[in-house]
C-alpha cells in the first residue's frame, strides 16, 4: 500500500510517499499549486493530510483527490489520555506518535524544535499523557528584543562555540542557544529517571542544530511527524 502523507503548515508545506512503513521520497515546498502539481502527478492508494492553515471543507475544494483528514476525532493507534484533545496540536500527536512507531513500543519522548519547543510523552503502556511547552530559539530572541528598550533582534544562524560571551550580541546569543540545549538535557534526564527504558526522538526545523545531542536512546529525526501522520494513516486504513 502506497500511503501520501501531506503537512501543510503556516509557511511551507511537507509531503511524502511511504510504501507502507517505509519512506520512498520526501519534499518540502513554498507554495501550495506546486504541491498540486506534484501530488497528481504521483500514483498512490491512500492519502492524510495534517492542515494548521485550511479545514476539511476547504481541502475539498483545493484537492483534486480523495484523502483523510487529521483531527482531535481521528482514530490513533496509542490511547490518547490528553486532557483537553479538542485543543491538542496535532503536529505534537503525530510526534509522538512517530517516535512510537520507530520504537515500537513505548516509554518514548518526542522533542520538537519549531517555533516553540514541545515534549511529548508515550508511556509504557502506549498511551499519549502529554509533555510541555515552551519557546523556541526565535521566539527568545524576539522576547528580549521586543520586552526591553535596548536589547537588539540577533541572529541564531550559527551556534556559538564559545562559554563567554564577551559583548552584547554574543551574550544574547550564548543564552538563547545554551538555554535551549540545558533545557533538552534536563527535561531528557528528567524523563529517563521516571522512564529507565525511555528513548527520545527530536525533530522540527532547528533540530539539525541539535544533532550533537544525539547518542544512545537518543535520535535526531527532522521528518518525525511524517513517519507519525503515516502511521496514524495505516492504523485507519487497515
Amino acid at each position: 500500500m502506497r500511503n501520501l502523507i501531506i503537512d501543510i503548515g503556516n509557511t511551507r508545506i511537507k509531503s511524502a510517499v511511504f510504501e507502507r512503513k517505509n519512506l520512498l521520497e520526501e519534499k518540502v515546498f513554498d507554495e501550495f499549486i506546486s504541491a498540486l502539481n506534484y501530488w497528481e502527478s504521483l500514483v498512490f492508494d491512500q492519502c492524510l493530510v495534517s492542515s494548521v492553515k485550511w479545514s476539511e471543507t476547504d481541502l475539498t475544494q483545493k484537492l483534486s483527490f480523495d484523502f483523510k483528514y487529521l483531527s482531535h476525532k481521528t482514530s490513533l493507534p496509542v490511547n490518547n489520555k490528553y486532557e483537553t484533545s479538542t485543543t491538542l496540536g496535532v503536529d505534537r500527536i503525530a510526534g509522538a506518535i512517530g517516535a512510537w512507531s520507530m520504537k515500537g513500543i513505548g516509554p518514548v519522548l518526542a522533542i520538537d524544535l519549531g517555533t516553540c519547543i514541545t515534549f511529548d510523552l508515550i508511556n509504557e503502556d502506549n498511551s499519549y499523557l502529554g509533555g510541555a511547552i515552551s519557546p523556541g530559539l526565535a521566539m527568545r530572541a524576539r522576547a528580549m528584543h521586543e520586552q526591553t528598550a535596548r536589547l537588539p533582534l540577533v541572529d541564531l544562524n550559527v551556534k556559538p562555540q564559545a562559554l563567554i560571551g564577551t559583548n552584547t550580541i554574543t551574550c544574547m546569543q550564548i543564552g538563547i542557544w545554551q538555554g535551549v540545549e540545558l533545557e533538552i538535557l534536563g527535561q531528557i534526564e528528567a524523563y529517563t529517571k521516571k522512564y529507565p527504558e525511555i528513548e527520545v526522538f527530536i525533530s522540527g526545523g532547528d533540530a539539525q542544530s541539535f544533532v550533537s545531542l544525539a547518542k544512545d536512546l537518543i535520535f535526531v529525526v527532522p521528518n518525525l511527524v511524517l513517519y507519525g501522520l503515516n502511521s496514524i494513516l495505516n492504523h485507519n486504513v487497515e
